[in-house]
């Protein structure tokens, strides 16, 4: 862009002093400054050299052109191309549609596109069972029984929400990274995979419609969007206020007093 620009300015220059030197050529070398006025005023188009005006034309239709091929440039807009190449795929939904504020896609390669695409689809999916796991024991109540006999530790004596982290055992934390890790290589979710794309091939989620399935997966990437969302917001309560479902009446340190 800067290249073109001074191209620009270049000929531009060299089109002003080709036409100011035919100006000086064509004054008289003598006589005073009203006679000089007088010469230049009297003149014609058709007395000046054939020479002088081809020279004046080739300027300017030098410049005109360099200052189109400018435009040109400067009205390319790569988003456009990145805006197209995505907005038919798996989760743009109405009323928002292709939505990339933070302009993720705007390099507008595929690869990355679907990375991202099977992270959000892994941490929806991670939000929504602790959504329901923030939500099940406050509706249901908690489970009877020892969550560890050797410890003597009760599912009731578990609390909910955060502070469940340090009462759970070693070996409950080592259960849930071991499922975890089942359900990460238990399945080939290489690109271009159905896993890739999160048909997994659980019956609630998949279908031999490709309309039904397109349908049911974009409903799970739906609720993960609202889950990751509820997450953060009971995480937020839990830490301000002491609980999973504390009284905001708790958090006296709130600016709002």
């Amino acid at each position: 862009m800067a290249s073109t620009s001074r191209t620009t300015v270049a000929a531009a220059a060299g089109a002003a002093a080709l036409f100011s030197g035919a100006s000086f050529v064509s004054a008289p070398a003598t006589g005073n400054l009203r006679a000089t006025v007088a010469t230049s005023t009297a003149s014609t188009p058709s007395l000046q050299a054939p020479s002088q005006t081809a020279s004046l034309a080739v300027a300017g239709v030098a410049v005109a052109a360099l200052t189109a091929s400018g435009r040109k440039a400067l009205s390319i807009k790569p988003q456009l191309v990145a805006l197209s190449a995505f907005e038919n795929e798996l989760g743009v939904q109405a009323p928002v549609g292709f939505w990339d504020p933070a302009g993720f896609t705007a390099d507008g390669s595929v690869e990355d596109f679907k990375r991202r695409r099977q992270t959000e689809l892994k941490h929806g999916r991670i939000s929504m069972l602790a959504t329901m796991g923030y939500i099940t024991p406050e509706i249901t109540g908690k489970l009877p029984g020892y969550l560890s006999p050797s410890a003597g530790l009760k599912f009731a004596d578990v609390p909910n929400g955060l502070a469940a982290i340090s009462k759970v055992p070693a070996a409950g934390w080592g259960q849930i990274l071991a499922y975890m890790a089942f359900c990460e290589v238990s399945q080939d979710q290489s690109p271009g995979t159905p896993a890739a794309a999160g048909d997994f091939g659980f019956k609630v989620l998949t279908s031999s419609d490709p309309a039904e399935k397109t349908k049911k997966l974009s409903a799970e990437l739906a609720n993960g969007r609202l889950a990751m969302m509820a997450i953060i917001g009971m995480f937020f309560q839990d830490g301000l206020t002491g609980s999973a479902w504390g009284d905001w009446a708790n958090y006296t340190a709130s600016p709002l007093r």
